[in-house]
């Protein structure tokens, strides 16, 4: 299984699209726990590291700093 790099403010696409239709999701906060955002609708939810890193999919947009 592939290590997946993940960094604060990347864009990832998680398994299982969010209720309002998106599926793109921005970190903003890393961790123990991760707080991702909604980007279609701005809701936030906090998953444990492990849990995330199990339900991400693909990192579709890189933050450049």
């Amino acid at each position: 299984m592939e290590k997946k790099e993940f960094n604060l403010y990347d864009v990832v696409e998680m398994k299982k699209p969010h209720p309002c239709g998106t599926n793109r999701w921005q970190i903003i906060r890393m961790g123990m726990d991760i707080r991702i955002k909604c980007v279609g609708c701005n809701h936030s939810v906090m998953l444990p590291r492990r849990e995330f890193t199990r339900k991400v999919r693909k990192i579709l947009e890189r933050h450049e700093e």
